[in-house]
């Protein structure tokens, strides 16, 4: 099994900063894209960001140029730093990795983290 476990949530003032990490576990034999996604009340999920092993990057564009994504390949850990924080940042922030499982025969999954609450207050 593959596990996906998320830190770095909590509440924030606007305009503050906050950086999440998720770490995936388990039996690896390659992780593809990870990235982050996020759901307010009332609204559906969406992208955040993601980033493929080779380091390519997208953003929603609402994070364009206040959130960044990395990850450490060696370590299966993908971040979000997000900072310039707004009230409508505030969500359940979801990682999400496209990995494979098995090498024969080849079969991959895509696997979510159990969620990370954000909150931007004042």
């Amino acid at each position: 099994q593959v596990q996906l476990v998320e830190s770095g949530g909590g509440l924030e003032q606007p305009g503050g900063s906050l950086r999440l990490s998720c770490a995936a576990s388990g039996t690896i034999f390659r992780i593809y894209t990870m990235g982050w996604y996020r759901q307010a009340p009332g609204k559906q999920r969406e992208l955040v960001a993601d980033i493929k092993s080779g380091g390519i990057s997208r953003y929603g564009d609402s994070v364009k140029g206040r959130f960044t994504i990395s990850r450490d390949n060696a370590k299966n850990t993908v971040y979000l730093e997000m900072s310039s924080l707004k009230a409508e940042d505030t969500a359940d922030y979801y990682c999400n990795a496209e990995v494979a499982i098995s090498e024969v025969p080849f079969r991959t999954a895509s696997i979510w983290g159990q969620g990370t609450q954000v909150t931007v207050s004042s």
